[in-house]
């Protein structure tokens, strides 16, 4: 009987080392990870309104495009396409930090 509480108390104290372990283990620690993911998170942020910004001045160019009977349909497309590439290539730059 004495072996059985005795066998029982050192797969219980064991355990609990073994638990205690891997709680120790498992917490992730705080360290330049979050940092660089704070900084890519920012650069994501920064570059999305880059973006924005070339999609409103793109829609803009393109209402004086069509207000301005000069160019065609087809012209003024194209114009706020290139302005939408650039924004985005903007964008790009910003994020890789170029």
């Amino acid at each position: 009987m004495n072996r059985k509480i005795t066998k029982m108390g050192i797969r219980i104290a064991a355990s609990m080392i073994v638990v205690v372990g891997i709680g120790v283990l498992g917490v992730p620690t705080t360290g330049s990870s979050e940092t660089q993911g704070d900084e890519r998170r920012d650069d994501r942020q920064e570059a999305q309104g880059t973006r924005q910004n070339g999609r409103e001045s793109a829609r803009d160019a393109k209402q004086e495009c069509k207000e301005g009977d000069e160019k065609s349909r087809a012209e003024c497309r194209k114009d706020k396409r290139e302005t939408k590439e650039g924004a985005r290539d903007a964008a790009r730059d910003q994020r890789k930090g170029d």
